[in-house]
């Protein structure tokens, strides 16, 4: 799955103008992750038209990048989360960093977004222990 990373300025409405440029081209959010600084925050963007939004982004005079992520289903119970960080755990992968994405409210699943330093190997091990990898084509049917 492609994320795509958006440098802003930490300074009112930045964020504001980044949301509003996706709105106003109908793009909408699946997942969203903001870091910042004291001087520029770091957004991190899951939608179903990574292309499209990119183009967008860039149009609207904001620089972007895209990254490689795992999109991983997670049991939606107490456990589910450690489960699959254990599986990461016993394979030496590190995790960089990892933010929820929206669902659906009566799935008994989560979905999870992973920065890893090796991602075939996390997705060879976690589908080896049956853990789904969703794909990007399947984002829209959330």
């Amino acid at each position: 799955m492609k994320q795509i990373s958006i440098f802003l300025e930490n300074k009112p409405g930045c964020l504001y103008e980044m949301t509003r440029a996706l709105a106003d081209n109908n793009i909408d959010l699946r997942g969203l992750s903001l870091a910042e600084t004291s001087d520029f925050g770091i957004v991190r963007l899951i939608v179903d038209d990574v292309l499209g939004t990119a183009t967008v982004l860039k149009d609207a005079g904001f620089v972007s990048s895209l990254t490689d992520v795992l999109a991983v289903e997670v049991p939606n119970v107490p456990g589910g989360l450690s489960k699959v960080l254990a599986i990461l755990h016993d394979q030496g992968i590190n995790v960089e960093y990892m933010y929820a994405i929206l669902g659906n409210k009566k799935s008994e699943t989560a979905y999870m977004i992973f920065r890893v330093n090796d991602n075939a190997k996390a997705s060879a091990a976690l589908k080896n222990s049956g853990v789904k990898i969703m794909e990007q084509e399947e984002l829209s049917a959330l």
